[in-house]
Order: structure tokens, then C-alpha cells, then sequence
């Protein structure tokens, strides 16, 4: 009998909280998030393309295209190219790793590349190992 009163009383608070909702006018993110889903149920957008496209579209302000920088373009393809292989769990992560270190060696390093590359020469010069060489390599960089 409590069990029933208890199962009673719940359903009556879910349903008067689900009527006020109902009620309440949708916020800028989620009208956007609508927007977005209807443009790509309109392309026909499946799997990670569908995310790359929403999470675009969601992040993008005021309908400007953000330039993805060549990381995120490399991420994107790889993504794509795990995905077509239908690729899942342990697999993929070594995929995407094995991809996304592809090239890597090709064109110019960042400052900070070099400055890595840098304080790890300077700490093997000095044969430092374990926390000895995590406090070198912090000093180094943050310098």
C-alpha cells in the first residue's frame, strides 16, 4: 500500500514538473541545437560526419565558418578514415594514433616544439631521468 501512495505521489510530481516545462520557451542554445539538427537531417548526415557538422554548427556564432587549424583538419580525416573502416574500442585508438602521427615530421615545428625540442636535448645532455628531469623540463619550458 505505501509502495502504491509512493509510486502515486511520484507520478503526480513528474507529471505537474513535465506541464511546467512544457510551458517554458526554448533558449537560444537549444533553438540553435534545432536549427542545427534539421540542417543535418536535411543533408542526410550520419555517424561522424553528423557530429563534425553539429558540433560546427553548434560552436559557430552568428552562421561564421571558424578555419580549423591543420590539427583538427588531420583529427577530422582520421575520424573519417577509422569510421569507414568501422573500426571500434582498442583498434581504433591505435588507428587514430598511428594516423594523427602520420606526417608529423613534415613541415615546421611551433615555437613551442622547438622549445620542447630544445629542453628535452638539454635534459638528455645532462642524463636527467624521472622527477629530476619532470622539474628540468618544467623550469625549461616555462622559461
Amino acid at each position: 500500500m505505501r509502495k502504491t501512495i509512493a509510486i502515486a505521489a511520484a507520478l503526480l510530481f513528474a507529471s505537474g514538473a513535465w506541464a511546467q516545462e512544457k510551458d517554458k520557451k526554448p533558449t537560444a542554445q537549444q533553438e540553435r541545437m534545432k536549427s542545427c539538427n534539421a540542417q543535418a537531417s536535411k543533408k542526410d548526415m550520419k555517424g561522424d560526419e553528423r557530429k563534425a557538422f553539429m558540433s560546427q554548427c553548434l560552436s559557430a556564432k552568428g552562421g561564421e565558418k571558424k578555419e580549423l587549424t591543420a590539427q583538427q583538419k588531420k583529427m577530422r580525416s582520421c575520424n573519417a578514415q577509422a569510421s569507414k573502416k568501422e573500426m571500434k574500442g582498442d583498434e581504433r585508438k591505435k588507428f587514430m594514433s598511428e594516423c594523427l602521427k602520420a606526417d608529423a615530421g613534415e613541415g615546421e615545428l611551433t615555437a613551442q616544439q622547438e622549445k620542447m625540442k630544445s629542453c628535452n636535448a638539454q635534459a638528455n645532455r645532462r642524463d636527467l631521468k624521472g622527477d629530476k628531469r619532470r622539474e628540468f623540463m618544467s623550469e625549461c619550458l616555462s622559461a
